[in-house]
């Protein structure tokens, strides 16, 4: 009976952490951008055409590699995340100039 009990309110206490750490996270993204559309989008873990690398970065983390290219009037980035095998991921996020220009996900 005494496992029983232990193992439920190991479970409440995760349930209220995951709630605490959610809410806190939306009131620090709220504070950094100040647009409740964007918070909401980062909070769905999206990404958009024209999103800021700040952005990308809070909603999606850390790329697993990142490829860049200095251009002649651009500075181009390739994020790469989902890794699928060798050099192989399933999300491709181009910015060029710290923005989202397009993805490509297979």
């Amino acid at each position: 009976m005494k496992w029983i009990a232990l193992i439920t309110l190991g479970f409440v206490v995760m349930v209220v952490w995951n709630v605490y750490s959610s809410k806190k996270r939306r009131e620090y993204l709220l504070h950094k951008y100040g647009d409740e559309t964007v918070v909401n989008m980062i909070m769905k873990r999206t990404f958009w055409i024209g999103q800021t690398s700040e952005q990308l970065l809070d909603s999606l983390g850390r790329p697993l590699d990142i490829s860049s290219k200095v251009m002649k009037t651009r500075y181009r980035e390739i994020r790469k995340y989902n890794k699928t095998g060798s050099n192989r991921y399933g999300l491709r996020i181009t910015l060029d100039d710290g923005f989202v220009q397009g993805w490509d996900e297979k």
